[in-house]
């Protein structure tokens, strides 16, 4: 079955829009952050293994990073842009991957991205 999925959940993309010019010293100003929601997309936690016997692995296997997210096609995303995950906003790491279309039945896949957890 092609996305949307029809109990996935809703994420919402925060995009900065294009810079309306440049302060005294040049550098461009911020542009207004544009928003959509993204509906029907199935969302999967992510996790990390610390190192063995490192300063991270306090008595725990695995860490939950953030979430991999798998959209509907044709879903305009960006490395720049972030999401909003379960009232969480990620920085979407890498480049969205799309899965194109199946060799089997024509329909066409879902995009995929990993969505971290913005820290500090």
């Amino acid at each position: 079955m092609p996305a949307p999925y029809p109990f996935g959940e809703t994420v919402r993309i925060v995009r900065t829009g294009a810079s309306p010019g440049r302060d005294p010293r040049g550098h461009p100003l911020p542009g207004p952050d544009e928003s959509f929601d993204l509906t029907g997309c199935v969302v999967t936690p992510r996790s990390e293994s610390p190192q063995v016997g490192g300063s991270q692995q306090q008595d725990r296997d695995t860490v939950i990073v953030g979430w991999t997210v798998y959209a509907p096609a044709g879903t305009p995303l960006r490395t720049t842009d972030k999401a909003v995950v379960r009232g969480v906003t990620c920085e979407i790491t890498g480049e969205p991957g799309d899965w194109g279309r199946s060799p089997f039945t024509g329909t066409r896949g879902p995009i995929q991205f990993a969505a971290d957890r913005v820290t500090g």
